[in-house]
């Protein structure tokens, strides 16, 4: 399949290519394919959804390169000193960095609790009142968006600064990504217009009325930046001449930790990117509606793709290496 014929299969897809909005894919540092599709341009952001905590991991680790976060091993709640733990809880005291990038922190109750957290004034502080609980520390995989949310008010502690200022000024400026501005709307309507509006965003990150931004959905990127993430994963933190990241946290942030189960593919899990395939260096941060950064060490590539809402989506990495990399 050539390009031509990939354009077409995407534009006159019904089915799971449906709603794909970019492709954008470099190989050796270079692009060699990024078309749009469904009325966006190349430089239309789109709400890339859960992809959005592969960012966080990025941005912790920049924090971790720089000595603000001391180590993955530090405890969550020491960088919340005036959170006032709920009386009764032991727990959250040990609780550390590291559960959070592995998904492994324990959160009281059965399901994640939207509203409660989405309605509150502080959802960092609203997430945090959900961390620890009687069964302790256990070590099971729980996936959860809300919690994911303590991540990005611990670096705002950590460094002293908005999460995206930290994030424009020392991650996606020096990547060539366009600076980016808090959302500026939390409200219930919004939030609903925000994931099924299947129309281009700006250059945005939603955010809570603290103007916090939102850790595990929400940073809207066009489908060339999550390709240039991928490529700058691809060279160990390097990208124009310029080391973004340490090679040690590119490293550890793809080693995996935990074996998932059916639900998620059976793919490995290091801090909160994936790994689909035990014996193969290919590496992707994952989000829903078909979002993905797809990293190819052995190719030297890295794609990003963008969608608009459409959910039950679970096979990008298959099309990217069935039909895009066949090209």
């Amino acid at each position: 399949m050539n390009k031509d014929e990939l354009y077409r299969l995407v534009s006159e897809s019904t089915g799971n290519e449906s709603n794909i909005c970019q492709i954008c894919v470099f190989r050796d540092g270079e692009i060699v394919f990024d078309e749009s599709w469904r009325g966006f341009k190349p430089d239309d952001a789109v709400n890339i959804n859960s992809v959005t905590k592969g960012v966080m991991a990025l941005l912790a680790g920049i924090a971790v390169d720089k000595g603000l976060i001391g180590s993955v091993d530090d405890k969550v709640i020491d960088y919340f000193p005036d959170y006032q733990v709920k009386r009764g809880e032991k727990t959250i005291y040990d609780v550390t960095i590291r559960h959070l990038l592995t998904m492994t922190a324990p959160y009281k109750g059965s399901s994640e609790p939207w509203k409660k957290v989405c309605t509150s004034g502080d959802w960092t502080y609203a997430a945090l009142d959900l961390l620890g609980g009687r069964k302790g520390i256990t070590g099971e995989f729980r996936y959860a968006t809300l919690g994911i949310q303590i991540l990005s008010g611990l670096i705002e502690n950590a460094t002293g600064e908005k999460c995206i200022d930290f994030a424009n000024r020392n991650l996606f400026i020096p990547l060539g990504i366009p600076k980016h501005v808090i959302h500026g709307d939390s409200s219930k309507e919004d939030q609903f217009d925000f994931f099924m509006n299947k129309g281009p965003r700006k250059n945005e990150w939603y955010s809570d009325p603290k103007d916090t931004v939102t850790a595990g959905w929400g940073l809207c990127l066009t489908g060339r930046d999550l390709a240039r993430i991928g490529d700058m994963v691809l060279n160990k933190g390097r990208s124009g001449g310029r080391q973004i990241l340490s090679s040690e946290w590119i490293n550890e942030m793809t080693t995996p930790r935990i074996k998932l189960g059916r639900k998620f593919g059976n793919m490995e899990y290091g801090y909160l990117w994936y790994k689909p395939y035990a014996d193969r260096e290919i590496y992707a941060a994952i989000g829903d509606s078909g979002n993905i950064i797809y990293v190819n060490s052995d190719m030297n590539v890295s794609v990003g793709i963008t969608g608009t809402f459409k959910p039950r989506i679970f096979d990008r990495v298959e099309f990217i290496e069935n039909v895009i990399l066949k090209n």
